[in-house]
């Protein structure tokens, strides 16, 4: 194995796989997509488990003129971003299986096949892995920028009716930020040609001392980035936009994978590479994130749409990711990264669900719905038990990673945290008036007419994964918890900051 490029396999799975889907067409596409999402399945989780015991790393020159290198590794949140990628995509192509009807879903017809709906799926998947493996800046970049094609495609060719201008939206944002971007990674190639050999390696940058202005304008740009791919407020608003337009599994990538390179980069990045600064923005920094929980909680408070509700959930969600991470915690930075995986999943549950509904009724809107759980009592549970997990129920992952987010930040960010607590209160608010809006109550003329079936077994094969994922972490978050650990134990030595001893503020 040692002499296997693993994860280089594991990157271009997907990504020929994509190709392949492209030529065939028809149901044997769709099935060819979905054979290769669970052969990259497979391969991942071998990749996870192997890489606990192992060095997969794989470093080889490729532009030695400017210091650029092919250079792929793992560390624990790595890890844990590569499990939820390849876990999620087969659970999407299952859920949008009968994507080439788009009577199911109340959508515009689809421009494309779903081979082509597979193939852009997977291509994401790809360039996604490769952004979460990538251990050299421009090659990270290039992949972090591959990633906007295949989305932008998933939101264009199927989807609402303004999802051409959702999709437009998406695109501006994030090449906004992505610009930004460029200016700093050639920044970095200043940096280190200065301290005598240009290198893009991230161990390379990471060894200079860089400080001063520079080093604030570097991590300005990578966090810019990284702040409209989270998404923080206020550059957020593309999220709801696209997340109403797209189609539930196309929202899902999205939530689950693509927006949490936001938050890997502020770790990897902001934190990795530029630590006086990242001291430096952080009373900036967690004041957005707490906007961003409160703002992103009352935002869901006043949906009428379902897909927006739990869009601006996940910006209240991200916001306590952020706060984690520029807290400066061991405990914090830890439940950051497990958040990041819980919330993959939750999110997941809650958009593919609401998906169910859209299928039926032709509409997410909330105003169309009432009384659903006495002719689909199935499908209201499966909402409910998606729904108490994005609140952040006990027992759940998503309360796992809060609870270790606040409890790690109070010692540095006390007064965030006092804050942040009112998010938690307001998400069980949005979650159980969606709740009783849409299922409880008598059965509306709308539903009955629209609402004819329970969740079929497909559909149940798509969300039991997500919700047993949930308990077991919820239950026995431990060994995810040593998979994280690493990560911010290496974090907090490298931005030289210690854990406060108990009873005292602050960290130094």
């Amino acid at each position: 194995m040692d002499n296997v490029p693993m994860l280089t396999i594991l990157g271009l799975l997907p990504l020929i796989g994509a190709l392949l889907a492209f030529v065939v067409r028809g149901k044997a596409g769709r099935q060819l997509a979905m054979a290769v999402a669970l052969i990259t399945l497979v391969f991942g989780l071998v990749v996870f488990f192997g890489s606990a015991d192992s060095d997969l790393a794989e470093t080889v020159s490729w532009i030695p003129q400017i210091g650029a290198w092919y250079a792929l590794s793992l560390d624990g949140m790595g890890r844990a971003m590569v499990l939820l990628t390849v876990i999620l995509l087969p659970i999407v192509l299952l859920a949008e299986w009968r994507i080439d009807d788009s009577k199911i879903f109340g959508f515009e017809q689809p421009r494309w096949g779903s081979n082509v709906f597979g193939g852009f799926a997977l291509l994401l998947e790809g360039f996604a892995l490769f952004v979460f493996m990538s251990a050299d800046v421009l090659l990270f970049y290039l992949f972090f920028e591959a990633t906007l094609i295949p989305m932008f495609f998933l939101v264009q060719g199927w989807g609402g009716t303004n999802r051409g201008r959702a999709a437009m939206k998406f695109l501006l944002y994030s090449l906004a930020g992505g610009l930004v971007m460029l200016f700093a990674v050639i920044g970095v190639y200043v940096v280190t040609a200065r301290a005598g050999q240009p290198s893009f390696l991230i161990s390379d940058v990471a060894g200079i001392s860089i400080g001063g202005t520079l080093e604030q304008f570097l991590f300005i740009g990578f966090f810019v980035a990284f702040a409209v791919k989270a998404p923080m407020v206020p550059v957020h608003s593309w999220l709801p936009d696209t997340a109403e337009q797209a189609t539930p599994g196309a929202t899902t990538l999205l939530v689950g994978v693509l927006d949490k390179i936001g938050t890997f980069g502020m770790i990897r990045f902001c934190l990795g590479l530029f630590p006086n600064a990242s001291a430096w923005a952080t009373p900036l920094v967690i004041f957005l994130a707490v906007v961003s929980v409160i703002y992103g909680a009352l935002m869901a408070i006043s949906s009428k749409n379902l897909l927006r509700l739990v869009a601006y959930t996940s910006v209240s969600h991200f916001g306590f990711m952020v706060l984690g991470i520029f807290a400066f915690t061991t405990a914090s930075v830890t439940g950051s990264i497990f958040y990041m995986l819980a919330h993959g999943f939750s999110s997941a549950a809650m958009f593919l669900v609401v998906g169910f509904l859209l299928n039926r009724r032709g509409t997410a809107e909330i105003a169309a719905f009432g009384g659903v759980q006495k002719v689909a009592p199935v499908l209201a549970g499966v909402f409910l038990v998606s729904g108490l997990a994005t609140l952040g129920l006990p027992g759940t992952a998503n309360f796992v990673g809060e609870f270790t987010i606040m409890i790690g930040a109070w010692p540095t960010q006390p007064v965030a945290v006092a804050v942040a607590v009112l998010g938690t209160v307001l998400a069980a608010v949005y979650v159980l008036w969606a709740y009783q809006r849409v299922f409880t109550g008598e059965v509306t003329e709308q539903t009955e007419q629209h609402i004819t079936s329970d969740l079929a077994p497909r559909e149940k094969l798509v969300v039991a994964p997500l919700i047993a994922l949930l308990l077991v972490f919820g239950f026995v978050p431990q060994p995810m918890i040593e998979v994280a650990t690493p990560t911010a134990q290496a974090t907090m030595t490298h931005v030289g900051m210690s854990d406060p001893q108990p009873g005292s503020m602050g960290g130094k």
